[in-house]
């Protein structure tokens, strides 16, 4: 399980402020009329790529409504973000020197003279200024007040089949603010809809699994089962719980004690407390304390039912307990976000670096790359850029959908997971064995094949391609430092001869054939709430799982924070003991569970759907000896968390 965040959104890329020729004498025009065209600098990437003269429906209605944020670029925007580099370099001298909240804002912060300037811009356009933040001031009007702020005519456009207002070319802001504008959003209105207040949804109906399980990976075979791959398999795990995931990741006597573990979603289960309190009980792992688990709410949700809000309690849920299972001790903060649109996002982001929430965050969202904005992109890896100088790392899942030609016809990356800034977690398939012995790992990629009739084969062995661990090269993002060396130039030049930025960095288990047991309260077919148990997947559980060892390896290291963890980790790819690297065929057999699955999700009054699940088919995707882009630089082993000791 992943949640989308709202479609056509944001990505990460390096967007900067580019200056546009617009000196009125160089452009030829006398100088008498110099003073009415006065310079402009453009904001990168606030015309959409699909804002094409093509498909130009002519201007928007003046007295049409406008919502946008300018974002604020700070004071020393180039500053910010070779400190975030240098603080983040084991080879630094200046790595670990963290700052607070207060010093970075201080250092790198917008100051007050850059607010005023900006609100006095925004007003005398016409429009309304309805918040100020240190990231951004929030503004209202018409659509002429925003043509007139921002330098460019407002036009519909179409866009698969609909309708969308978007800048007919790029925005701008005064020269004379001199680069206090970092970008503006929400000058086009894809996919915005009406902004109205919902309470939250009750959960979603009940889900259950069928047996027969296997307790650890191959512990009951499907004796009575078509062979697949020349032998028998096994059947499914139920799913794997905190006791074994710590014991093959290497946990050691470590629990994540005195580290702070944040987490963001969209939303909030209203009985977060109540299942995971009761899942630790009754799956062995340590009780909670009192006061360590905390939720940051908004005052009001938005777009529930466009976001589907109840599918968002089972992504919490999962994240929540999984850092449990694994970090027992670790102190636990959820920030639920007011919708899953990326300014919603943005602020429960920006609520864990304002405020240093935590010193990991674990992200389970995002969309895919082609749906990437600049203007957005700017305004996550100021975030990310943002959390790094203060000893913040941002963990995010990299997609369940492989290289994503199945689900979106293109070959690409999720986002926000192509930043540079953040470590992308992809997705293993986990054989646990007798004792919570590690077994092996593959690549998380499934195909799936059903039961014939009489009950002797599966049909179209092995089947089509259902899910897997997001991952690829990036057509937008540069290939950071810290993978050069170590990422194939095969993989890194995939898009561009220069290199670029390629996914993922790290993996954990994903795959929910051999999954985690999770408790949630569900809407039974009575109406009634009820707690059950399920097992899950995807790379959302990687991604918990990867900040829960990162709280491990903090405490082995004393508690200092290991901030933005890209350069580290890669600094430690080569050495004996740190990670498992994973491979699509590490039996060197193939490798396949059947499952066995209730039609109607709930108990068998529906009939049983049995199929096998091949392993380690991850679309075009492959996980190979060495780095590659299911599994990156592969899994911790025994000897990762240890290897922070004295970090």
């Amino acid at each position: 399980m992943r949640s989308n965040r709202a479609k056509a959104r944001a990505g990460v890329s390096m967007a900067a402020a580019l200056p546009m020729i617009a000196g009125a004498l160089a452009l030829g025009i006398p100088a008498a009329h110099a003073a009415d065209t006065p310079a402009r600098d453009a904001l990168a990437g606030t015309k959409p790529a699909w804002a094409t003269a093509k498909a130009d429906k002519g201007s928007t209605a003046d007295a049409a409504r406008v919502n946008a944020r300018v974002y604020l670029a700070g004071r020393d925007r180039a500053g910010l973000a070779a400190y975030a580099k240098a603080v983040s370099d084991p080879s630094s001298p200046s790595y670990g020197k963290y700052l607070s909240p207060k010093k970075a804002q201080a250092r790198f912060g917008a100051t007050k003279a850059q607010v005023a300037a900006v609100k006095s811009w925004l007003k005398s356009a016409g429009l309304q200024v309805t918040e100020v933040t240190e990231h951004y001031v929030a503004v209202s009007g018409d659509v002429a007040a925003a043509e007139k702020a921002f330098g460019t005519q407002l036009h519909n456009f179409t866009k698969g089949g609909k309708t969308y207002r978007a800048p007919a070319k790029t925005a701008s802001a005064p020269a004379g603010l001199k680069g206090a504008v970092l970008t503006v959003t929400g000058l086009d209105s894809a996919p915005h809809k009406s902004n109205h207040d919902d309470q939250l949804p009750p959960p979603d109906a009940v889900f259950k699994n069928a047996g027969p399980f296997s307790s650890y990976y191959g512990s009951k075979t499907a004796t009575t089962l078509p062979d697949a791959y020349g032998q028998k398999i096994p059947y499914a795990v139920k799913g794997y719980t905190g006791k074994q995931l710590r014991s093959v990741y290497g946990a050691g006597k470590y629990t994540g004690k005195h580290v702070r573990v944040a987490i963001t979603d969209a939303y909030a289960s209203p009985t977060i407390a109540f299942d995971a309190g009761k899942y630790a009980l009754k799956n062995g792992d340590a009780a909670w304390k009192t006061g360590q688990l905390h939720q940051v709410l908004p005052n009001t949700y938005t777009k529930t039912k466009e976001c589907g809000a109840a599918g968002w309690y089972g992504e919490e849920t999962l994240d929540v307990e999984a850092v449990h299972a694994v970090a027992p001790d670790a102190d636990v903060t959820y920030v639920g976000a007011a919708s899953c649109y990326d300014d919603d996002l943005l602020d429960s982001l920006s609520k864990v670096v304002d405020n240093h929430l935590a010193d990991i965050v674990s992200n389970s969202w995002g969309d895919i790359e082609a749906n990437q904005t600049p203007d957005l992109a700017a305004a996550y890896d100021q975030v990310f850029q943002l959390g790094a100088v203060q000893g913040i790392g941002f963990y995010f899942s990299s997609g369940d959908d492989g290289d994503q030609v199945a689900k979106s016809g293109t070959k690409q990356v999720d986002t926000p997971a192509n930043s540079a800034w953040v470590t992308a977690v992809g997705g293993t398939s986990l054989a646990v064995g007798k004792g919570d012995t590690y077994q092996w790992e593959t690549g998380w990629g499934t195909e799936k094949a059903t039961l014939s009739a009489d009950g002797k084969s599966w049909q179209g062995f092995p089947g089509a391609f259902t899910s897997g661990a997001g991952g690829g090269t990036s057509k937008n993002v540069p290939q950071p430092y810290y993978q050069k060396g170590v990422v194939p130039k095969a993989l890194a030049t995939a898009n561009n001869a220069a290199g670029n930025r390629v996914v993922p960095d790290i993996a954990a288990i994903a795959d929910p054939n051999t999954g985690f047991l999770v408790g949630q309260t569900q809407t039974f077919p009575d109406g009634s709430e009820q707690y059950s148990e399920y097992r899950i997947g995807g790379t959302s559980l990687a991604a918990p799982v990867i900040a829960a060892v990162q709280a491990l390896a903090q405490e082995a290291g004393g508690g200092k924070a290991i901030g933005f963890a890209n350069p580290t980790i890669y600094s430690k790819y080569g050495k004996k003991g740190v990670f498992h690297d994973v491979t699509d065929n590490p039996t060197g057999s193939g490798l396949a569970v059947a499952r066995i699955d209730f039609v109607n999700g709930l108990d068998a009054t529906g009939g049983l759907a049995t199929s096998v699940r091949s392993l380690g088919k991850d679309s075009s995707l492959s996980a190979v000896k060495g780095y590659d882009d299911v599994t990156g630089v592969g899994s911790p082993a025994d000897g990762y968390v240890q290897s922070y000791r004295g970090h």
